[in-house]
């Protein structure tokens, strides 16, 4: 398997590849392959390339998409089935603030533990995988709906410090590319250094990041249609702070997407 210390300056030369012609790009891939062998990360026996995220065919054939049914609120998939429209207890119960929330894949090996290499080890050669499995399901859903902005789940000053990157900002560029929907990375602050919440309940996670976000300031909005973007969301938690947030300084409307779905 490729050194994946070598990857990050894989990962950097696609994305020069991509802005150069066609000759001086097939020369570079040339090169590129020579000194970074096109094996797929997961298994690291079968071919994949840099374009796919070094994830081949065999481990993307065990991705699982989300299918209806589904909660129409959070997004929740569950098993059976539904002939009419159907929100989940929890959301009955405790209506989220955004409108709708809906991911792209289960969050489920391999996508989970590639989500894990890259926000945790800087596996920055999986984005384009993550970002395909995004963009196939969110760029159509958003076609439609004038949304005006994506807004990414910012990160706590220290942690992207700390980590060197905001995944939900890199993952939202790339949405953001996809559809023409406008980017904005500077609306929303984190101001609490919040736990991470894997470990947690619903009930801890939800007073985790109870007052976590806060509009930068002299940030406003004036009745924008806003999505939002992370890369898992599980009990809506973060999120649904996040939107809170939004809704309060002038947006009229919020939905979430992320990449991956806790189930």
């Amino acid at each position: 398997m490729a050194n994946p210390a070598l990857m990050v300056s894989a990962d950097e030369l696609g994305i020069a590849m991509n802005t150069l012609g066609t000759a001086a790009g097939c020369w570079l891939r040339a090169v590129a392959g020579f000194f970074y062998p096109e094996v797929c990360q997961l298994c690291g026996a079968a071919r994949a390339a840099s374009a796919e995220g070094f994830v081949c065919a065999g481990c993307r054939a065990n991705v699982r998409f989300i299918e209806p049914p589904l909660c129409d609120c959070c997004g929740r998939p569950y098993e059976g089935e539904l002939t009419t429209r159907f929100i989940c207890a929890h959301c009955r119960e405790s209506p989220p603030r955004f409108s709708f929330a809906r991911s792209a894949v289960a969050a489920r090996d391999p996508v989970l533990e590639v989500i894990h290499r890259y926000k945790y080890r800087r596996a920055l050669w999986f984005e384009p995988f993550l970002a395909s499995l995004l963009l196939q399901r969110a760029a159509p859903a958003l076609a439609q709906g004038g949304w005006n902005l994506i807004v990414p789940v910012p990160l706590h000053p220290v942690k992207e410090r700390e980590r060197e990157f905001n995944q939900a900002e890199r993952l939202a560029r790339r949405l953001s590319q996809a559809t023409g929907i406008p980017l904005n990375t500077r609306l929303v602050r984190r101001i609490l250094p919040t736990r991470t919440q894997t470990q947690l309940n619903r009930e801890e996670r939800e007073r985790n990041v109870r007052n976590a976000f806060a509009l930068r300031r002299r940030a406003a909005l004036d009745g924008e249609k806003v999505v939002l973007l992370d890369d898992v969301m599980t009990t809506g938690a973060t999120t649904n702070s996040c939107a809170k947030v939004l809704l309060a300084g002038g947006a009229s409307e919020v939905c979430v997407w992320t990449v991956a779905r806790g189930i």
